[in-house]
């Protein structure tokens, strides 16, 4: 196949994830009219079709008994409206892609959607996923940067895939939780995916045919050097006359080939990418000649905050990573073009299991930001260890930054995709559960991620019977993975290069120490205003005094701004080596507890499902136990200081 996949269709050897026939019980058994023209009605007709036919019920187009019509129009294409008559039909009100959405919510609520009324309204107009997928083969990087899950979905062979029926069910999965935009390719954009804007843009068409019936629009990440590179000019210079021509050119190009074409993502003066800067322009400058080139398409720059010299000279004791995007960005407030995004990490180093908030969020008030997660788990145990991510998500889209909560401040939340070609998306079953949370969170950023969790577990998994386990299993397993690896805050103990496994000193950060700035007397970094880089100042109140204070930093933050003595005690009421101690042991136990409860489901799940979930908890106890030891013999070596309890520490 080349084209939408079905509804009814299911791959052989590939895992339905959350729309697997039985999904759809409650809603296939009753009689459904769908009213309606275009791709999304279409979508939306082929799903109700499969559903019915598989659970006895009917698709029909005159009955005046109806348990349900799905309807348009509404006012807003995205939203929905559920109503109820006398005679207990119930009716889905929507246009475009509401439809779709409202569609699958009497999917997720089953029986209960049918006793509701209200409207439905997702809280932000972007909810994209980027694909860092490479259309050749990257000699370091591989098909897909930091991809934990195989080979690219989109790409083979130098080229897009000839087959796009697995794309297909991809852009299905992605609908039915909401997503509306994918950027197809790496931000790091390598020679070959700059292609994709000029003579691959055949390409890039075939892919956009199969997103645009799931309500999702297409977008490419293309390099700030695209003049040179493609253009054959000798400049990128934003202000440049035959530069800005050239952007709207091939735009103009772009937009008459694929007409609802999202627009571009632009990583520039970062980790070697090219950008404004080598022209003495700013980030203003470079974003708004491409805004320029795609206002009058409706088109969209999605400009990446995430700048940061990573050849700086380190020697300045103040100088601090945490700092560059607020220090690149905030000045700059009020200048970007209206149909600029600036997508912001949500944290301000790079994706940490734990992080403040980035006070670039706060520091904007009249630029468009979006923020940035990410669901492929480059610092989480690269989806070969359990890790839910809904509830770290969800502290940070309900932080309060005065009287506003973070998810009001953004225009919309974008992420790193998750998925490759293995057979169950993600590599890692469970690991599914981020994709899903994902989306669903970014339709509501209010939504209980424990809630969500339930939700994919009842949708994924046909037997009742794994369902409390697998929540237990899940629930705790982000702060279980922060047990057993980084600290307090500090992050970056990783292996340099695959980020993978413990290196407790294998970061630099300066000439003077690591990440973590461990020494005899203490550990963490000073990023307080009175003495260390003053990036506690960039917050505003209260959270500048609240981080500035080792009295009233949380004890989950405190090395991330301070450096402290091994004595210090916390708020928990132990020291901080004694904290080191007891969670690095509890994070493995609590992956041995994983384990034994996986075991009890052999039965409950499919057995190609238990099979790879037990072969990735082998490894993922084997690494909790090495992280345990690695990082506890540093700091009782560091310290001098011996575990409270006499337990040994290896």
């Amino acid at each position: 196949m080349n084209g939408s996949l079905g509804a009814a269709e299911l791959l052989p050897d590939v895992h339905p994830a959350w729309l697997p026939p039985t999904a759809f019980r409650a809603l296939g058994a009753r009689r459904v009219r769908v009213v309606g023209d275009g791709p999304i009605a279409d979508t939306v007709r082929a799903e109700a079709l499969a559903a019915t036919t598989a659970h006895g019920g009917a698709l029909v187009t005159e009955d005046p008994e109806l348990d349900l019509v799905l309807t348009g129009p509404d006012d807003d294409p995205e939203a929905f409206a559920i109503t109820r008559d006398a005679a207990g039909t119930t009716t889905v009100t929507a246009s475009g892609p509401g439809l779709l959405y409202g569609f699958h919510h009497l999917v997720r609520a089953g029986e209960s959607a049918f006793q509701e009324t209200g409207e439905h309204h997702p809280a932000y107009p972007v909810r994209m996923l980027d694909h860092w997928d490479n259309v050749d083969v990257h000699p370091v990087m591989g098909q897909v940067e930091r991809g934990y899950s195989g080979g690219s979905l989109l790409y083979a062979d130098g080229a897009v895939r000839p087959d796009l029926t697995r794309v297909a069910a991809y852009a299905r999965l992605l609908g039915s939780i909401g997503v509306n935009r994918v950027a197809l390719n790496n931000v790091n954009v390598h020679r070959t995916e700059a292609r994709l804007l000029t003579d691959l843009l055949p390409e890039v068409v075939r892919l956009a045919e199969v997103f645009r019936p799931h309500g999702i629009r297409a977008h490419l990440s293309v390099t700030f050097a695209s003049p040179i590179l493609l253009g054959g000019l000798t400049t990128a210079d934003p202000l440049d006359p035959e530069v800005r021509s050239w952007w709207a050119r091939t735009t103009a190009a772009v937009y008459a080939a694929i007409p609802d074409f999202g627009g571009y993502v632009v990583k520039a003066d970062s980790e070697g990418q090219p950008g404004p800067f080598s022209y003495g322009r700013d980030h203003a400058d470079g974003a708004n000649a491409l805004a320029e080139a795609l206002e009058p398409f409706g088109g969209t720059v999605f400009w990446r905050a995430f700048v940061y010299d990573h050849h700086q000279d380190w020697r300045d004791r103040t100088t601090d990573r945490a700092r560059a995007a607020h220090d690149h960005f905030t000045p700059l407030d009020g200048e970007f073009a209206d149909n600029v995004v600036l997508q912001v990490k949500n944290g301000p180093i790079d994706f940490q299991p734990r992080e403040p908030v980035s006070p670039v969020i706060a520091a904007m008030p009249t630029t468009r930001l979006a923020v940035e997660f990410q669901v492929t788990q480059e610092y989480t145990g690269q989806q070969r260890h359990v890790c839910y991510l809904g509830p770290q998500w969800s502290e940070v889209l309900r932080f309060p930054f005065g009287d506003r909560e973070v998810h009001t401040l953004a225009a919309g939340v974008t992420a790193v995709s998750n998925v490759g070609d293995d057979p169950f998306w993600t590599g890692h079953p469970l690991a599914q559960a981020n994709l899903y949370a994902f989306g669903r969170l970014a339709w509501d950023p209010t939504a209980d991620p424990d809630e969500l969790l339930r939700e994919w577990i009842a949708l994924t998994f046909p037997d009742p019977a794994a369902h409390a386990p697998l929540h237990e299993l899940m629930s705790g397993s982000w702060r279980a993975y922060e047990d057993y690896t980084a600290p307090l805050g500090v992050g970056f103990m990783v292996r340099p290069g695959d980020h993978y496994g413990p290196d407790v000193d294998g970061y630099e950060y300066t000439r003077w120490g690591t990440y973590h700035f461990a020494d005899r007397d203490g550990v963490g970094v000073d990023r307080t205003r009175a003495t260390g880089t003053g990036f506690t100042g960039q917050y505003p109140q209260p959270w500048r005094e609240v981080y500035e204070d080792p009295g009233t930093c949380p004890d989950e933050l405190l090395l991330f701004f301070h450096h402290v003595p091994y004595g210090h005690v916390l708020h928990s009421g132990k020291t901080v080596v004694q904290h080191v101690y007891d969670t690095h042991f509890a994070g493995v136990e609590a992956v041995e507890r994983m384990v034994t409860t996986w075991e009890s489901l052999r039965g409950k799940v499919s057995d190609d499902v238990h099979e790879r979930v037990t072969e990735r908890l082998v490894e993922q106890l084997r690494c909790a136990v090495e992280w345990r030891d690695q990082v506890n013999t540093y700091f009782l070596r560091k310290s001098g200081v011996p575990d409270a309890h006499g337990r040994t520490i290896h």
